[in-house]
């Protein structure tokens, strides 16, 4: 299928071509910026046209009018003389129900793609879309998630004049679902309908905020971001997309001495924390034991002994470990343990707790696995 796609190299625009072609499309990409002859021959082969093109910051007013109702009213006359018929999904705005110059040219839009569709039989279906969110969104444009995001990330101020102000998010992949699932479905009916992209998120701007800000705050606490909600989930992915290519790297604290490191990677609240720790050939760490905390040992680099002895017992039990067959050491409480770099090179082993080291409640008693008789 060959899906004409104007406004190819806008924000959404961007992301639904990337998808289309995953997904077998062939994408044919139009903007305002190329000839009528162009578009002219992709409405010769095109089978499903998307309509994404528009102007939302003019220079004047009158570009409202010529880049949103105007030229769709000059793609409906191309299609009309090209005698074809063409489905379109066509994205337009809820400011259409606005008193405002882009609210009406998007209403005027509209209505052109629905008289076509009664007077032709041309199925066409119109998407108000609401605050679409999501990566390569212009920061300071229209988009108060590109706005936060970049700032926040970017160690800029940010402004908010009403906490309390509800807006309604949705995220551009949402979107671009939306948008493909429909391309394989039929295309019956003339009736004026206005379709919305699901799910809806509707958030405070104080809210909005606080949870941007707490994203950026993981990086110096170490802490995963919270992600409560599938959300949060689409709201992080994007924030991150705003870091510039210098800071995409932080710096971890890393605890070093004679016997080699010890770094804490990452934190979570519910679920305990990784580390990376790594040994110079000989030496051995360890020698504890837990009443609850429980740990796993990975080794991913180099040669390794982890030694167990139950508390109370004198039996000790051996398991060698190395690169070679990456495996998952479970330490369970009750067992001193200890883990030793056999190998002729450093040895790294990735450590899972399953709690936060709390230095007031460390749960971590010393204790020789090897017992001297």
């Amino acid at each position: 299928m060959k899906v004409l796609v104007t406004g190819a190299n806008g924000f959404i625009g961007k992301n639904l071509c990337l998808e289309l072609k995953n997904k077998g499309f062939e994408v044919l990409p139009f903007d305002l910026d190329k000839t009528k002859e162009n578009l002219k021959r992709f409405l010769d082969v095109a089978d499903y046209i998307i309509h994404l093109a528009g102007i939302n910051r003019p220079m004047s007013k009158e570009e409202f009018y010529d880049g949103n109702a105007n030229f769709t009213l000059r793609l409906i006359e191309l299609l009309k003389a090209s005698n074809r018929i063409i489905p379109i999904i066509f994205s337009s705005s809820t400011q259409a129900e606005l008193d405002n110059d882009y609210g009406k040219s998007k209403q005027m839009a509209e209505d052109c793609l629905f008289s076509f569709m009664e007077e032709t039989g041309n199925p066409v279906r119109i998407y108000r879309l609401t605050n679409v969110f999501g990566k390569w969104c212009k920061p300071n444009y229209n988009s108060v998630v590109a706005t936060f995001c970049h700032s926040i990330a970017n160690n800029l101020p940010i402004e908010i004049r009403d906490d309390n102000y509800e807006v309604k998010l949705v995220y551009v992949d949402d979107v671009v679902k939306e948008f493909i699932k429909r391309l394989n479905e039929p295309q019956t009916g003339r009736n004026r309908v206005l379709e919305e992209v699901y799910p809806m998120e509707v958030i405070s701007l104080g809210r909005l905020a606080k949870k941007i800000n707490e994203f950026k705050l993981t990086r110096d606490t170490f802490y995963t971001p919270k992600i409560e909600s599938d959300f949060d989930h689409k709201l992080y992915a994007t924030f991150l997309s705003y870091y510039s290519i210098d800071d995409f790297a932080y710096d971890l604290k890393m605890n070093v001495d004679a016997r080699g490191s010890f770094t804490e990677v990452l934190k979570t609240v519910n679920d305990g924390q990784v580390s990376v720790n790594i040994s110079k050939p000989g030496i051995t760490k360890g020698n504890h034991y837990h009443h609850t905390k429980n740990e796993k040992f990975i080794v991913v680099s180099g040669e390794c002994e982890i030694k167990f002895r139950k508390i109370g017992t004198k039996e000790i039990f051996t398991y060698k470990v190395n690169e070679s067959k990456i495996q998952v050491v479970d330490i369970p409480p009750g067992y001193t343990h200890s883990i030793k770099n056999v190998g002729e090179d450093d040895s790294v082993t990735i450590m899972w707790a399953s709690e936060v080291f709390d230095k007031d409640n460390p749960d971590t008693y010393h204790e020789e696995v090897e017992i001297n008789e």
